[in-house]
């Protein structure tokens, strides 16, 4: 069964919180991805989460806390009720330049995810763009985090896999076992939504939705399905028609 979720980022400029979580409540959500953002106190997001009917079975978590902070992230991760936690963006000014230092940040990503499935917890990698851009080997930094670090599952962001210049059928093809969770995004015409950083509202772009959800719901054991929008005008009209356009196309019949 597919279940829609919310990543909270979208509507990080729409705040208070309360109110961000009672709207999506009413747009049919009952799960919500967590970031940064919202784990200042995390028994008050998990009351405010209750109040509204909301769960949290997936959050991200930076690698500089994953590595220095594990304790704590663990008890945040505990308390908003996360069965899943990902790892999920890397500076730029600390992207390794070739093979070896990636295959060195996938030994650290390696390392984390041992230690957070020895909590209970499941752990991955949230890619981005520049995950699939070609090294001087030819390889991309994807591929190498998938070989060098087999053991971590992979949360995958479709849109940013077409930005990055990837096909998206390819690595579910190849990859499929590995992907737990998706990151449901959609990209706008181009020179449309520009004030969005090109981004649409989910089934209202360029991405094949319906056809990757088949694909996805045959070839992954992901059941997770996450909206997300980096930077919309107006997060309650994304949040809404977003799911309702994901309940109507991408939903098994």
């Amino acid at each position: 069964m597919m279940e829609f979720s919310f990543q909270l980022y979208s509507a990080r400029n729409f705040q208070p919180w309360p109110e961000v979580l009672a709207m999506l409540a009413s747009a049919g959500y009952a799960q919500v991805e967590g970031f940064g953002g919202v784990y200042e106190d995390p028994a008050k997001f998990r009351q405010d989460m209750d109040r509204n009917g909301l769960t949290m079975p997936s959050g991200h978590f930076p690698i500089e806390a994953l590595e220095t902070g594990l304790e704590e992230v663990l008890a945040t991760a505990s308390t908003l009720g996360m069965q899943r936690i990902y790892c999920p963006h890397l500076a730029e000014e600390d992207r390794p330049p070739n093979r070896a230092g990636w295959e060195a940040f996938a030994a650290r990503l390696g390392n984390v995810g041992e230690k957070v499935r020895a909590a209970g917890l499941n752990f991955g990698w949230h890619n981005h763009d520049f995950e699939f851009v070609v090294l001087e080997d030819g390889t991309t930094p994807m591929q190498i985090l998938l070989e060098a670090a087999p053991d971590i599952e992979w949360e995958a962001d479709i849109a940013w896999i077409i930005r990055g210049g990837g096909d998206p059928a390819e690595w579910i093809a190849r990859h499929g076992g590995r992907i737990t969770a998706v990151h449901v995004k959609d990209i706008a015409p181009q020179g449309q939504a520009e004030d969005e950083d090109g981004w649409a509202d989910v089934g209202h772009g360029t991405v094949d939705w319906a056809g990757l959800a088949d694909q996805l719901r045959a070839e992954t054991p992901a059941r997770l399905f996450i909206m997300e929008h980096d930077n919309p005008a107006d997060a309650t009209r994304f949040a809404t028609k977003s799911i309702g356009w994901a309940r109507a196309n991408m939903e098994q019949k």
